[in-house]
């Protein structure tokens, strides 16, 4: 009497198992590449709404003071047209503004800071920053057109796909 016996096979093979690890660590591979790809985005977003929010806060004070040019200061020196600017503009992100008037070059934003320059055009090309200090801190140079008394840009910096910092240029 010998009973046909079936074996129950339930149950997963060691090759469907290899398989599913190695389609959730390419899922898992593909996810922690793209999420500082899109912190990244995230923080230049700031970084540019920040910039539309302290150029504003320029054209308002200079607006409030009868259309005057601003005057070159840091936003470290007490009541100045820079602390002013940087007090109503309410950045959270720039922590330093500086108004200079064109000159040959200026000096190079930083991810913290930001350049008001008077008397400047944005130029065609992007904003190239040149010698930039650790971290890309804003002790390089920026070369900026030539424009009229009243015209005012604020070139601020925002972080490339590899890290590096960009400089960026708006015109008010």
């Amino acid at each position: 009497m010998l009973k046909n016996l079936k074996k129950n096979n339930s149950g997963f093979t060691i090759i469907e198992v290899l398989i599913v690890l190695a389609i959730a660590g390419l899922i898992m591979l593909v996810v922690f590449l793209a999420v500082p790809a899109l912190q990244r985005n995230q923080r230049n977003s700031g970084y540019r709404s920040e910039a539309n929010r302290v150029l504003a806060a320029a054209q308002e004070i200079s607006a409030n003071n009868g259309g005057s040019v601003l005057t070159a200061s840091a936003s470290g020196t007490a009541n100045s047209d820079a602390a002013k600017i940087l007090t109503s503009s309410n950045a959270k992100n720039v922590t330093l503004v500086t108004v200079e008037a064109k000159g040959a070059t200026n000096t190079a934003p930083s991810l913290t800071s930001a350049v008001l320059v008077t008397g400047a055009k944005c130029p065609s090309a992007l904003v190239t920053i040149t010698a930039p200090g650790a971290g890309g801190a804003g002790t390089g140079t920026v070369a900026l057109t030539t424009g009229t008394t009243r015209q005012t840009v604020l070139v601020y910096a925002v972080e490339d796909s590899a890290g590096a910092v960009v400089g960026q240029c708006q015109e008010s």
